[in-house]
């Protein structure tokens, strides 16, 4: 008897090696195509705190205001088509309860808005599609996917300039692990502003080229370690005013310990990074362990059925009787 392998085994077995052949490839081709930070992003963040600021109606400082910053994202996904890289655009302002609810972000305390574009892979900074301002640095609204347990470094745009941030442990946020990591700025001049003498105390001098001073008593960041996104944030930022070659800070023009995200958005923020990890963790992890095991064990079975096949009457020439007349 002989035996033939059926159309069955050899799908089994087919399939096995398929299956043995796409597990390193989802590991090692595919998640990292997928680590890619998206150009279609539109979200909103939103810090709240107390401290104090100058309020231009009172011509001084007022103390124990809320504070309240919001931050909206959008991604220009045009821009980022033709480009190759994220192109998001960013707007920012500093709000008292006197300007809230914001219907006009130009009668906030504060304003800026912001073009910042990055490789999409390495989350790097790309000087191009009228990036604004010039930036610099590994972190600013997110930090690159896959997040190591060191220092980075943080742009700050009040600043400047860049920032480094310690690693300092992992921390939960809404019952979510995320890595820690903080830093301060020391009081450094950033600029100067053209007021009146008597509000940095130059009572004889009409307008004076007042110095602008910056510092931040603590940021404080926790990053989703697959994602690199953001799921915690708090900064202690002050800005003053100095006169001219003043050792001084003549006038706080704001001024707060610690403002931080609401629940909301830390919420929001942990949502976000808990689906897009776990999409990355499928691809890369969970896909490719199962698909290997299933891979191997139809390979096995296959193996096993081709191996035995299906037996067939043997009917070499050597048994068949010559006829005779």
């Amino acid at each position: 008897m002989r035996r033939t392998a059926t159309p069955f085994s050899l799908i089994v077995l087919g399939l096995g090696v398929f299956l043995l052949v796409l597990a390193p490839l989802l590991a090692w081709y595919v998640e990292p195509r997928a680590q890619r930070t998206p150009v279609d992003i539109d979200t909103t963040t939103v810090f709240t705190g107390t401290g104090s600021y100058f309020d231009t109606d009172e011509i001084e400082t007022v103390h124990d205001q809320r504070i309240t910053i919001t931050r909206q994202v959008r991604g220009d996904v045009a821009d980022s088509e033709r480009s190759g890289r994220a192109v998001w655009d960013v707007s920012t302002s500093v709000d008292t309860d006197k300007s809230l609810p914001a219907a006009d972000p130009h009668d906030s305390l504060q304003w800026t808005t912001e073009r910042w574009v990055t490789d999409r892979k390495t989350n790097e900074p790309v000087h191009c599609c009228q990036e604004k301002p010039y930036f610099e640095g590994e972190a600013y609204l997110k930090f690159p996917f896959d997040v190591q347990k060191r220092s980075y470094i943080w742009w700050d745009n009040t600043l400047g300039s860049t920032v480094t941030l310690a690693y300092r442990g992992k921390k939960r946020i809404q019952g979510y692990e995320g890595l820690r990591f903080t830093g301060s700025v020391p009081a450094t001049k950033t600029g100067t502003r053209l007021v009146p003498g008597t509000i940095v105390g130059e009572k004889d001098a009409g307008q004076v080229l007042a110095e602008e001073w910056y510092a931040n008593h603590g940021i404080e960041l926790v990053a989703d370690q697959r994602t690199g996104r953001i799921i915690y944030a708090a900064i202690g930022p002050r800005k003053t005013l100095r006169a001219p070659g003043g050792e001084k800070d003549a006038v706080v023009l704001l001024d707060s310990e610690r403002v931080a995200f609401t629940p909301e958005t830390q919420k929001e923020q942990v949502d976000l990074a808990d689906t897009d990890s776990g999409l990355l963790r499928l691809v890369g992890r969970t896909l490719p362990l199962g698909t290997g095991i299933a891979g191997f064990l139809l390979a096995v079975v296959g193996t096993v059925l081709v191996a035995r096949g299906r037996p067939h009457p043997d009917t070499p020439e050597s048994s068949q009787q010559p006829l005779t007349m």
